[in-house]
């Protein structure tokens, strides 16, 4: 995966307030999160204004589904430029096409001006993007009115006090400044570039704290230290820091690790699906809407290659292949068939290579086009798929690598997809070794780690350009 589509993929993760390291107590993140919204809302009154004369009843409450929709904001701040403006298009086109299609649907439409309508469709994406850049000239002015950062110090040079230094350093508007580290190792011990930050040994924490005025402290030590934590929780008890405790569990690979409760016990979730409640209904919505559009606009298409398939080779239309869908459950997974009939075996299984004698003349042109996958559609209605989410392997396939690759079966916490996150960044077509499947599962985890419904239309994007041009599949 490029550094590119890193960036790309971590500017797409789920909206959620604290996520934005600008920190909840920095008045950068309120204007963050509100200043995307507040855009759309304020170019609709402004249009309404116009061409109305006054903002009707309709459009006050155009502008309050609006501002739900979007708020809280992206984290503008902390993407690139080009980022910024990729995420402000497609995030407006999804709430666009969503409006519109409700309008349409209910009529609601016919309320409006189709002139201010029409107006608002572009000038609003362009005043949230203007928003977001007076914003970034803004910031540094907004910094200082909250006056100087607060010093912070984290007890624990391990490897998440490490690594929580790095992102503390790297953020681009922060109020945090790191004074340095305390642990009970000495300098001869740390590497060289760490050594100078070493303030002390934490016997000396309460005193370093005072002395140099620590506003924040990040307790990074094993949970093991449970005694030793309590004991400098009770020393700080002389000191007015802010203290935040950093557990070593974070270091291990969490999937949607979030807080939470059961029946009433603090729980902290370490693998869990990202489709639960309001994001999983939002996401099964999105699927039965877009599948079900798409198979209405391909439906011509869909019988020329039924019948293409039937006249061009003997055996049936649709090829059925056992695959492992969401729990490592088995579904029958649709494609027209584009080789010659074989049989679906349990125990081992063959993928196309190039020049594969099994595969049709018609069979090759639908593998390179992706076309063969089009029947896969239908398993998305029928609730086995999704559009995005990690390919399904064949059940053989599942065997062998869930004993070779360490978290291999993770990624059936999700329904799988017609396309994914994987196969966007260059692992789509035959994966005919360990490191190239391992590739794949590590993106499929990314997917599960980050997945947004923006992340989901990128995906789909990126996939209907890799479609017209990629030659990988065969």
């Amino acid at each position: 995966m490029s550094d590119t589509d890193t960036a790309l993929l971590a500017s797409t993760m789920q909206k959620r307030p604290e996520r934005s390291s600008l920190g909840k107590d920095n008045l950068l993140s309120v204007f963050d999160a509100l200043v995307g919204p507040a855009a759309l809302v304020l170019s609709l009154w402004a249009l309404a204004q116009y061409y109305e004369g006054e903002i009707l009843p309709p459009y006050l409450i155009l502008s309050i589904i609006v501002f739900a929709l979007s708020f809280p904001g992206q984290a503008r701040l902390q993407s690139t430029p080009l980022s910024m403006v990729f995420d402000i298009t497609l995030n407006w086109a999804w709430i666009a096409g969503l409006l519109l299609a409700t309008g349409f649907a209910t009529g609601y439409i016919r309320e409006f001006s189709r002139s201010a309508i029409t107006a608002w469709l572009w000038i609003a994406p362009l005043s949230e993007l203007g928003a977001c850049y007076l914003l970034r000239r803004a910031a540094p002015m907004l910094l200082a009115l909250q006056g100087p950062p607060q010093r912070a110090i984290i007890v624990g040079m391990n490897e998440q006090g490490l690594a929580l230094a790095t992102k503390i350093n790297g953020a681009r508007y922060s109020r945090i400044a790191l004074t340095g580290f305390v642990d009970n190792r000495s300098a001869s011990r740390l590497q060289s570039g760490d050594a100078n930050k070493l303030l002390g040994s934490i016997d000396q924490l309460t005193s370093l704290v005072q002395a140099k005025h620590i506003q924040i402290i990040y307790l990074s030590l094993p949970m093991a230290s449970q005694p030793r934590i309590l004991q400098i929780l009770d020393e700080l008890k002389d000191t007015t820091a802010s203290i935040y405790f950093v557990p070593d569990m974070f270091v291990t690979d969490l999937i949607q690790g979030r807080p939470g409760s059961m029946c009433g016990m603090p729980v902290i979730s370490v693998c869990e699906s990202p489709f639960k409640g309001a994001d999983g209904a939002a996401k099964r919505l999105s699927d039965i809407v877009l599948s079900m559009l798409i198979l209405v606009l391909i439906l011509p298409l869909l019988l020329v290659i039924a019948v293409a398939v039937k006249l061009g080779s003997p055996g049936p239309i649709i090829f059925k292949q056992r695959r492992y869908g969401l729990d490592g459950e088995e579904i029958l997974v649709y494609k027209f068939r584009s080789m010659t009939v074989t049989e679906d075996s349990a125990t081992s299984i063959q993928q196309a290579q190039k020049n594969d004698a099994r595969v049709t003349p018609l069979g090759a042109f639908l593998r390179r086009t992706s076309m063969d996958e089009l029947p896969q559609f239908i398993n998305v209605l029928q609730g086995r798929m999704s559009i995005v989410g990690p390919r399904p392997h064949a059940v053989a396939h599942n065997e062998l690598y869930r004993k070779l690759i360490k978290g291999y079966m993770v990624r059936h916490k999700v329904k799988p997809g017609i396309t994914g996150w994987a196969q966007v960044n260059g692992y789509r077509g035959e994966t005919d070794t360990l490191a190239k499947m391992q590739g794949r599962i590590n993106c499929d985890l990314n997917y599960l780690r980050n997945w947004s419904l923006r992340l989901d239309l990128r995906i789909i994007l990126k996939t209907i350009r890799l479609v017209i041009k990629d030659q990988q599949a065969y």
